[in-house]
């Protein structure tokens, strides 16, 4: 059978910050941002980081699939939260999947998400099983440096193996060269930049052709077959150059997202992928090629499945909210100190040993099932909550976190410390049973909350450890898009 992309799904955060807000904070110190102050970026929330866009990605793209098949799961960042713990162990625990199976980070370069995916269809090749390769960023910038406004942040699925596929890759080659574009050091939070037009004829314009001619040349497919040329950098007119020397058809070049989106790292080669996917017709070839100390170069053609392909990225980018609050996005990226008074102050230290206790309820969102009655709760204990019932030892594995909640009560509380105040709680009520005392993320600012609304849940930061730098994770309710009747 053959090897290739099985599904795929994208995630882009709600808040769209718009690019003017931006250049009206630092147009007295540097105007020349303004050529960058259109359209808008994807700005991450504060409890989302890497590794809960990636679980977001990643639950859409197994909506319909087994995950007792998976047999590795692979995380491509550059944002990791941890330097020294497997990012992608947490995604897998998430999702909830089973303890026998890979998982590796990939990171240290802007085509981690294409040699991280090239590493997957070969595992897969080599009958490794099915894998699920997520790609996630969110970076931080510099406040008022040119990244601020180009970059986005976001993160892409893709389970890769044998069986039904949407897309077959057809070749694939890779040309590592330590090309220094730009660099983050050990001790830096902040990436350090060179010269665009150095970047573009010495970089961009010499290395990538060397690997697409290369891969073209493997795959014997000419340059004016490829039906669609993704390329992510945010740079001007650097795709359609590359096309016109490569002698791709310039109406390949694909859309960057710059203008809704943009540039998502290391994931935005991914990003871009899925993109074409949804939008591909069965014969379609996809070209996808990624910058960094090099350059990888990835041929996909599309088969007769990818017509049933959801169109998840689409939706996500549907759904964005406009934000003007700038001084809001600097503080919650960290670019900004503010007072936060005294509430703030509680030690969020967590007992690792507790931590691991929990880690079916907390990261996994698994509660019970009494085999004797039935009955479905959360929190999962030893004694059956059903009055009728009060058995001991009977509580099997369910999990709650695909399950479609109910708010029973809400209120929005300013005197508890959140680091994007109102704090949103409330009693939900899931279907079939159980209930939780949740926190609610992604709350508009307009929105009219009422008991009844449906909620369902998300993985996300629970609260940071600052002091240690840990952060714990946690679900919590967001409400159905048809459900904020004030966005």
């Amino acid at each position: 059978m053959e090897v290739g992309i099985l599904a795929f799904s994208g995630y882009i955060p709600k808040s769209r910050l718009q690019r003017s807000e931006i250049f009206k904070a630092h147009a007295w110190f540097n105007p020349g941002l303004k050529g960058l102050a259109r359209g808008e970026r994807a700005a991450a929330n504060w409890d989302e980081d890497s590794v809960t866009m990636a679980v977001e990605a990643a639950r859409n793209c197994l909506a319909d699939q087994d995950r007792a098949d998976i047999s590795g799961v692979y995380m491509a960042s550059t944002s990791y939260p941890f330097q020294d713990r497997q990012n992608a162990g947490i995604v897998a625990d998430a999702l909830n999947l089973s303890s026998s199976l890979q998982t590796l980070d990939f990171s240290s370069s802007m085509r981690a998400g294409t040699s991280g995916l090239l590493m997957a269809l070969q595992a897969t090749k080599g009958g490794a099983g099915k894998v699920l390769f997520t790609a996630s960023e969110k970076r931080q910038t510099k406040a008022g440096n040119a990244l601020e406004m180009t970059s986005g942040d976001g993160a892409a699925a893709l389970l890769v193996g044998e069986g039904d596929i949407m897309a077959r890759l057809l070749g694939a080659h890779t040309e590592s060269v330590d090309f220094v574009d730009h660099f983050r050091g050990e001790e830096n939070n902040h990436d350090y930049t060179w010269e665009e037009r150095w970047i573009r004829d010495e970089g961009y314009m010499k290395i990538v052709p060397t690997a697409i001619s290369a891969l073209l040349d493997k795959a014997g497919i000419n340059a004016a077959d490829i039906t669609t040329f993704c390329f992510p950098v945010a740079a001007r007119n650097v795709a359609a150059g590359l096309a016109k020397k490569t002698g791709i058809n310039p109406d390949a070049v694909a859309d960057n997202l710059q203008a809704t989106v943009g540039e998502t790292g290391s994931a935005h080669s991914i990003v871009m992928l899925v993109q074409a996917l949804e939008q591909a017709k069965p014969g379609d070839k996809i070209l996808v090629a990624s910058f960094g100390q090099g350059c990888d170069a990835l041929l996909f053609e599309a088969t007769d499945k990818v017509k049933s392909a959801a169109a998840s990225l689409s939706s996500s980018l549907k759904n964005g909210r406009p934000e003007s609050n700038y001084n809001r996005f600097l503080v919650i990226n960290g670019e900004l100190s503010t007072e936060q008074g005294i509430r703030a102050e509680v030690d969020k230290n967590t007992g690792l040993t507790t931590h691991y206790r929990n880690r079916y309820l907390a990261q996994r969102m698994v509660g019970g099932e009494c085999s004797k009655c039935g009955t479905i709760q959360f929190p999962k204990t030893n004694m059956c909550v059903n009055e009728n019932c009060g058995e001991i030892g009977t509580q099997e594995d369910h999990p709650f976190a695909e399950k479609i909640a109910s708010v029973n009560s809400f209120t929005a509380d300013r005197l508890t410390y959140s680091p994007d105040p109102p704090a949103y709680y409330g009693m939900v009520q899931f279907e079939g049973g159980g209930r939780l005392m949740a926190d609610f993320t992604d709350i508009a600012p307009d929105a009219e909350l009422s008991v009844g609304d449906k909620m369902r849940m998300v993985f996300r930061v629970k609260d940071y450890d600052n002091k240690r730098g840990f952060r714990r994770y946690f679900w919590k309710a967001v409400p159905l898009e048809d459900t904020q009747k004030g966005v």
